[in-house]
This record gives structure tokens, C-alpha cells and sequence, in this order.
């Protein structure tokens, strides 16, 4: 490039988060993860995330998907990008059920509580856009295990 080239930098659009890589963003994550689902090991919670994140990345599709995995930590991004699209959504219990199916020993409660702590850490790390955005091509009920209250639109 000249001297007198002139040169633009464009941002990114504002709902595309920056990635987040390296082993310090998981690490936080799972952090994050065993702090709110008060586990006792950093193994529990890590096993939880994986096995919640593959079951969300089978149902966030589109560029929802692409920004999710472009927002979360590298090792998350690849379990959510690693999933094949599901055919039919699942209703947020038969989600809850799908993830207690998957994690030996677990009740349709404990499965919630999985799911739970690790889906409402997601808006402080992806953004509360990107979720409000997740949150709208998935069915009715979701946003509870999101941390966030299930308003009904009035009709």
C-alpha cells in the first residue's frame, strides 16, 4: 500500500460478538458454569457444558448459529458447530429431557438444573442480543432455562 492510499477500517457489525478464543475463555466459562450450578469440580461442570452445548447446537441454526459459536470460547464453539441440525425442535422439556437422557444417573430436575446453569451463563458471554435472537427461532419455554422470565405476548 502507498502513502496516500487511503484506508477504512470497517467494524464488525454490531451483532456479530468478537470471537473469544484460547484455553482462558473456556476455563472462564466452565467457571462460570460450576459457580452457577454450584458443581465441585471443574470436571463436573465441564462434562455438564459439553453435554448442553452439543444438545443447543443441534437446535440454533442459521446465522444464530454461526455468531454463537463465533461468540463463544473456541472449544465451546466446536461442540455447538459439531452438531447436526435437528429435523423437528424440541419443546424446552423434551430438550430437558433429551440432556437427562445423556447424563447417566439424571432426573428431569437435575437435567433441568444442568441445563440451567449452563444456558444462563450464556447472555454475560454472548451477549443478551444474541440470546434475545437464539431465544426467537427456538419454541416456547426456552428463555426460562436462559435465566430469563417467559413472557407471553398478550393476543
Amino acid at each position: 500500500m502507498s502513502p496516500t492510499t487511503p484506508t477504512t477500517l470497517i467494524p464488525a457489525p454490531p451483532h456479530h460478538p468478537r470471537p473469544r478464543g484460547g484455553d482462558d475463555a473456556w476455563t472462564e466459562l466452565i467457571e462460570a458454569v460450576r459457580e452457577s450450578g454450584q458443581y465441585t469440580t471443574r470436571s463436573e461442570a465441564e462434562r455438564v457444558t459439553r453435554i448442553v452445548l452439543s444438545a443447543l447446537g443441534g437446535h440454533v441454526i442459521g446465522d444464530e448459529r454461526v455468531d454463537l459459536a463465533r461468540a463463544l470460547p473456541e472449544e465451546a464453539a466446536r461442540v455447538v458447530a459439531a452438531q447436526i441440525p435437528v429435523t423437528r425442535r424440541l419443546t424446552a422439556a423434551e430438550f430437558v429431557e433429551s440432556v437427562a437422557a445423556r447424563i447417566e444417573g439424571a432426573t428431569p430436575a437435575t437435567a433441568r438444573w444442568d441445563v440451567s446453569s449452563v444456558l444462563s451463563v450464556l447472555p454475560d458471554l454472548v451477549g443478551d442480543d444474541l440470546v434475545t435472537r437464539v431465544l426467537a427461532q427456538l419454541p416456547p419455554g426456552y428463555a426460562l432455562l436462559f435465566g430469563r422470565a417467559d413472557l407471553c405476548p398478550t393476543a
